[in-house]
């Protein structure tokens, strides 16, 4: 569809420091969501449970959506910029960047949850019971499988409907930016949040939030962001200037959305603009972060939180993994019964393990191919 040209040598080099720290936080939410699955009656009746596992992480859709806010605003942000640089949205040269960071980790996880899971869960003495479709699979359409055979048996499999989204979101995006005039950039993300809200609308009692147009929006709202920051002078200035007490309140927000977002979004028909509400808050949570001078904090400065945030797509991916580990082994050792060992245990162990698994993974097999992708593209990090 677009030839590009030979990528210079010296290419632009672009970095936003605060995402890492954002991403680690979204995979936090994620990893909450997980973590603490317990059958003891005696644990689930207690408060601070009911409260964390009830409440605050009994799912995590708001850790998966602000991954998509984050994912619409960085890549719709490079494709505007690549334009502005070389004339031309290079679409070749963008899927080959996105298969190198995505594919590899993410086939090694399709291959452990049809091969290795089942082999696990046999020398364990349980009997493997994997619905999942090995083609839908294999072509990124996880959500559809999640939507027609219900969550897999493999828990690595289980987190990857998120990934497919995100890869059939890819598909769509460069090619808008490709044919739409700079000039009309704006026309894309209306059409696109338009027809979000009217599918979650016709389809308000289906899964709106497995499937890509009941969710695209949370990409879109990114985008949104990223645009307006770039071609708007004023919109970023207004960001740029805004008191740190304004900033304050998508902070509020989001942590308000976090304890009562049931409560809200169950009322009739609110379900529609769940997305389209909290997507908003995220967003400006992002702009605040990469272009606010007043703010209270920035995620950087937490450095070690920001490191992490390097290593989220394996984090994502791999903490099922580092879950059943440490699940099975404490289970078997008997150290599970309680609370205090869910947090003395559980927790640190689990979380320790995921650190560990990502960052092998990524020094000792994705770095392989980062590598490869900074040579199909015009804009690198810094």
């Amino acid at each position: 569809m677009s030839q590009p040209p030979a990528v210079p040598v010296e290419k632009e080099k672009l970095f936003f420091r605060n995402l890492d720290g954002l991403r680690f936080f979204s995979f936090l939410i994620v990893f909450f969501a997980h973590i603490f699955a317990t059958n003891s009656d005696s644990i689930r009746s207690e408060g601070w449970y009911r409260l964390f596992k009830g409440r605050l992480f009994n799912d995590g859709d708001m850790g998966v959506s602000f991954f998509f806010v984050l994912s619409g605003f960085l890549i719709t942000y490079l494709l505007i910029k690549e334009k502005q640089l070389t004339g031309i949205v290079h679409i070749s040269s963008f899927y080959i960047r996105r298969a190198l960071r995505i594919w590899p980790l993410y086939y090694f996880c399709v291959l452990f949850g049809f091969l290795a899971f089942p082999a696990i869960k046999t020398a364990l003495g349980q009997s493997p019971d994997e619905t999942a479709d090995p083609f839908l699979c294999s072509l990124f359409l996880n959500n559809f499988n999640t939507v027609f055979n219900g969550p897999p048996d493999s828990s690595i499999l289980s987190v990857l409907w998120s990934v497919a989204i995100e890869e059939q979101f890819y598909l769509l995006w460069p090619i808008l930016f490709y044919l739409v005039p700079a000039k009309r950039y704006q026309y894309i993300f209306v059409a696109v949040i338009s027809i979000s809200l009217l599918y979650r609308f016709v389809y308000r009692d289906k899964q709106i939030d497995l499937l890509t147009l009941g969710v695209i929006s949370d990409m879109a709202i990114g985008g949104l962001g990223a645009y307006f920051s770039i071609a708007n002078k004023k919109f970023l200035k207004m960001i740029a200037e805004m008191s740190r007490w304004i900033h304050v309140i998508p902070y509020t927000v989001v942590v308000f959305l976090l304890f009562f977002r049931h409560d809200i979004f169950g009322i009739h028909n609110l379900i529609i603009f769940k997305r389209l509400f909290s997507s908003f808050f995220f967003c400006w949570i992002i702009l605040e972060q990469n272009f606010g001078k007043n703010s209270f904090f920035k995620i950087s400065n937490l450095k070690i939180i920001s490191r992490l945030g390097k290593y989220t797509y394996g984090l994502y991916c791999l903490h099922t993994i580092a879950l059943l580990v440490v699940v099975v082994g404490l289970d078997k050792l008997g150290w599970n019964h309680y609370s205090w060992q869910l947090w003395l245990f559980e927790l640190p162990l689990a979380m320790g393990l995921s650190i560990l698994f990502s960052y092998i993974s990524y020094h000792y097999f994705e770095k392989n191919f980062l590598k490869l992708k900074d040579r199909f593209a015009y804009i690198v990090r810094s």
